[in-house]
């Protein structure tokens, strides 16, 4: 849409090029920074700049956007929300909203309806983990991005810890997509009226209208508040979970977590609203779902009756009696998530792949040539959830790709023609961030979870594998703690030949042989204190944090201290100032990213720490700006990767940036290098590479798999095999392609 007469020609020294739309808050206009990026500026409206209140609000939505920035929203770029005519400027999304594409093309349906709902769910995730309701979910703020749904807009989302401001006379929010709460007392608006939101989007997005559809705003309005959702056309595998979000209560409603986790379960075909009475079999997805989940499953959905009635164990009532069920199912997998992000190595092989003494198969050496007999190939590895769209990691080692994480804790695969030698599962519910630990050149080490039907312990365990059998070789019981400690899911490191670990307690580590799992030593942590292992090459480092601030979730003070890989005793500590996470190792010192906190949340990274073990020495150079995204170091760089698909490289030793790349591969992991590149992918398997000297993009892959790209922080997805990449993607997708013929989609 271009622009029109009276429209301004640059706001805030961005230059205008298109008007995008309007609505009752403001003007979108398409912008573009200096290096071409482009922006979206939203122009608040005349009328409103001269209200105070709505000046407050707007700096809620500008501290709220800050806050939430990431894969599945639209990230801010700049904003003055003092100027006389407040404005804000974010990542430009492209795409249709679902609004304009349910009216160009109609109702969604299959898979893309799957990815939809589980995109937003995610969304929600990771909205309110920060703290912040977003209050306006609708189809006009969800963007179907290449990369999937993004929500944006959050004109009048508010933090959850302050206090709600409403407009006296003033519906603030859209009503056909507004919950209960939201019309009736908006100072109490939490998390789950966002969920309700959801529930009415994808009723929505299903049959093209919403559950509460009437003649005008109020009968809508009034419907939300007192009638029972209208939900016959849709697909019966969507009802039964959408049903229980809808619930006027809303305590009774999902969480986004455990709402995750339910919609994982679905089928990847759930079928289409024309076609949602048609099979009475689709009400039973929860049914099929409980048989990983429940000692006994319940029973099966009945079909209806003529007049579309059930004998009362239809989808309606099988959703109500899930509320009792699924709670309890997710409490252990949420619990561990929330203490500790899971267990898993940093990488497969260990801190900083690429660095100094990696022993992994991250780096590909001059000349690297293709493995023997290889030839492109694509895996799926199913694991003890085979709906739950897991991510392995990988380590290689010889002729094999070891890979784990999720519902696995391990599986051989052949990297000349990606077959599969063998599979271990871990029959428990899946928690983000778990991946391999790592592999010997006999025994791969990889995380168990117990069933969630299952009442002993442990809950979670290391468990050792033989790498030509797939047997298991021994298992021991494993606390979860290490991101608290080192913002690094890594309760588990792999060392030479042997194993060290946390125990179960978060009290002390032990050290196995990797084999035999004979106890070498076990050391106690300090007093007061929690500690996670760092392996830095071939020394071992132990990173502390008092139990106050680790209970408290803000880690300001940690500590490093040496450990002796004979014995176990620890050195003495070495005192680090602010929040830092390791990433590699330079020139015979441990490298660490320094956190720029607000509070518990990190607001990126701000510098880079040197510590040198031997000498005992600290040095702290800051970076050029604060960095937000995912970090990593490959052969003596630091890269941080935004959600917006920007690398930025860093020099470890002073932190000036080194070279800085727009990338069309959002929310990526990395880095892996080899051959002069250093390769970034997300989970939906798309994989840039770069040139590891000045940044040029070399080439670029197209999605792989039906993946999503909201994991923050993730660990390396990609595996160098000498001139071959191993790349893991959601849905425990594993694809291998030679680096001079980057696979496209057809």
């Amino acid at each position: 849409m271009s622009l029109r007469d009276g429209d301004p020609a640059e706001i805030g020294g961005y230059p205008l090029e298109a008007r995008l739309g309007t609505g009752g808050m403001g003007t979108v206009f398409l912008a573009r920074t200096s290096s071409g990026r482009p922006v979206a500026i939203k122009l608040i409206h005349q009328q409103f700049a001269g209200d105070e209140e709505f000046r407050i609000r707007f700096r809620q939505e500008v501290a709220a956007a800050r806050r939430v920035s990431g894969a599945f929203t639209a990230a801010v770029v700049d904003a003055a929300p003092d100027a006389a005519q407040p404005w804000m400027a974010t990542t430009y999304i492209e795409g249709r909203t679902l609004a304009q594409h349910i009216a160009a093309e109609g109702p969604l349906d299959g898979p893309e309806l799957r990815r939809l709902a589980i995109g937003l769910a995610e969304a929600l995730r990771d909205i309110h983990r920060v703290g912040v309701v977003h209050r306006d979910l609708k189809p006009s703020n969800v963007v179907l991005s290449a990369e999937g749904p993004r929500v944006i807009d959050f004109g009048i989302s508010r933090a959850a810890d302050q206090q709600t401001l409403t407009m006296t006379g003033r519906v603030i929010g859209t009503p056909p997509f507004m919950s209960p709460e939201q019309l009736q007392a908006p100072r109490g608006v939490g998390p789950r009226s966002d969920v309700f939101s959801l529930g009415t989007l994808l009723v929505y997005a299903a049959t093209g209208h919403g559950p509460f559809d009437a003649d005008s705003p109020y009968l809508t309005a009034y419907q939300v508040v007192h009638e029972e959702p209208s939900l016959d056309a849709v697909p019966r595998a969507l009802r039964a979970v959408v049903e229980p979000c809808l619930d006027k209560e809303p305590e009774v409603r999902p969480s986004a977590d455990e709402l995750l986790v339910l919609l994982r379960d679905l089928p990847a075909d759930l079928g289409s609203a024309r076609a949602a009475g048609a099979d009475a079999g689709a009400g039973r997805t929860r049914d099929m779902a409980t048989q990983h989940h429940l000692a006994t499953p319940p029973p099966s959905t009945p079909a209806p009756g003529p007049d579309g009635a059930s004998d009362g164990t239809g989808p309606h009532t099988l959703a109500r009696r899930l509320r009792g069920r699924w709670r309890p199912v997710l409490a252990a997998a949420v619990a561990v998530a929330a203490i500790g992000g899971g267990l898993a190595a940093l990488t497969a092989s260990g801190i900083g792949e690429g660095d100094e003494d990696t022993k992994g198969g991250g780096v590909a050496t001059p000349g690297a040539t293709l493995p023997a007999g290889f030839t492109a190939w694509h895996e799926t590895v199913l694991g003890g959830q085979p709906d739950i769209p897991d991510e392995l990691r990988c380590v290689a080692r010889g002729d094999a790709l070891f890979c784990g994480g999720g519902g696995v804790v391990a599986a051989r695969i052949d990297v000349a023609d990606g077959s599969r030698v063998w599979t271990v599962k871990s029959p428990g519910v899946p928690v983000q961030g778990v991946h391999l630990a790592g592999a010997t050149e006999d025994t791969v080490i990889g995380f168990r979870f117990a069933a969630q039907d299952a009442s002993q312990d442990p809950r979670s365990e290391v468990v050792a594998v033989d790498a030509t059998s797939g047997r298991e070789l021994w298992a021991t019981p494993s606390g979860a703690q290490s991101t608290a400690v080192t913002g690094r899911t890594e309760d588990a490191v792999v060392i030479g030949t042997d194993v060290v670990t946390v125990n179960a307690a978060n009290s002390r580590f032990e050290s196995r042989d990797a084999h035999s799992g004979r106890l070498l030593w076990s050391t106690p942590f300090p007093s007061d204190t929690r500690c996670a292992p760092v392996a830095m090459g071939a020394r071992l480092l132990a990173m502390c944090a008092s139990d106050e601030e680790i209970d408290a979730v803000e880690v300001n003070r940690s500590t490093l201290s040496t450990v002796d890989r004979g014995t176990g005793a620890l050195g003495t500590p070495i005192a680090l100032d602010g929040p830092a996470t390791p990433m590699g190792v330079a020139g015979g010192s441990l490298v660490l990213l320094r956190e720029h906190r607000d509070g518990p949340a990190s607001d990126g990274y701000e510098g880079v720490v040197r510590v040198d073990p031997v000498t005992r020495e600290v040095a702290y150079a800051r970076l050029p700006e604060t960095l937000d995204g995912t970090p990593g170091m490959a052969d003596g760089t630091v890269y941080i990767s935004a959600h917006t698909g920007r690398v930025t490289a860093l020099d470890p030793v002073t932190g000036r940036r080194k070279w800085s790349r727009q990338t069309a591969v959002e929310g990526a992991s990395g880095p892996a290098s080899g051959n002069d590149a250093v390769y970034f992918s997300s989970a939906t398997g798309r994989v840039v590479a770069l040139d590891s000297h000045n940044g040029e993009i070399l080439w670029t892959t197209d999605p792989q798999a039906d993946g999503l790209t909201g994991e923050m922080g993730a660990s390396p997805r990609v595996t160098v095999l000498g001139r071959a990449l191993a790349v893991a993607a959601d849905g425990n997708t594993v694809f291998a392609f030679d680096t001079r013929e980057p696979p496209k989609s057809d």
